[in-house]
């Protein structure tokens, strides 16, 4: 495990105040089971835990894209901002979901995955145009729409803009990150190339 100082440590119930004890348990209620990762940090303000914690909660287990895919578009983003917080929590998530090996390794050091699904190579492109770009291209958008639907376009947009948010709360934070086989390249994070069309 890496050690680092962490500027917003763990919270212990009994030194939570009431609304925090109150947004913990709303958290531990839902589908993550418990107060972990970046909300152990966003605790230290109750208000944007709780708002925080229902936007993801919707990104990650409501939306109407398959979650290999979701997972597929975290990893772009925990590579953008070389968060290795992030990348540990969620290259298992993503393992577990039935992403290959071989493509957690590959987006691990900035390479194009190969083999892609098309949907994949598509989620993958349109999540490195938004993170790296600030917006998809209107190729990847147009076809994105065509496959997943208009909702779902907004859904995608914002797990990109939902983990950039986390990956910078969990870097500011130095939230110490246990060993994973597969480790995120600590390097600039250079924009990967993409499949085209």
């Amino acid at each position: 495990m890496t050690e680092s100082v962490q500027r917003f440590p763990p919270l212990e119930r009994s030194a939570m105040t009431e609304r925090q004890r109150a947004v913990a348990d709303e958290i531990a209620a839902g589908p993550r089971g418990s107060l972990k990762g970046p909300f152990l940090v966003l605790i230290h303000n109750p208000e944007l835990a709780s708002c925080v914690q229902a936007v993801g909660e919707h990104l990650r287990f409501g939306t109407a894209i398959p979650k290999p895919l979701i997972e597929l578009a975290i990893l772009v983003v925990a590579h953008r901002w070389n968060c290795r917080y992030e990348w540990f929590a969620h290259a298992r998530i993503a393992r577990e979901a039935g992403v290959s090996a071989d493509m957690i390794s590959e987006l691990a050091i900035g390479e194009l995955p190969s083999p892609m699904s098309a949907d994949e190579a598509l989620v993958h492109r349109f999540s490195v145009e938004t993170a790296w770009d600030g917006r998809p291209s209107e190729v990847a958008l147009n076809k994105a729409e065509a496959i997943f639907g208009r909702p779902a376009v907004l859904d995608l947009i914002a797990i990109v803009g939902y983990y950039t948010m986390l990956a910078m709360v969990l870097n500011a934070a130095q939230v110490p990150v246990p060993d994973h086989p597969i480790q995120l390249r600590e390097t600039p994070a250079m924009r990967p190339p993409t499949q085209v069309d």
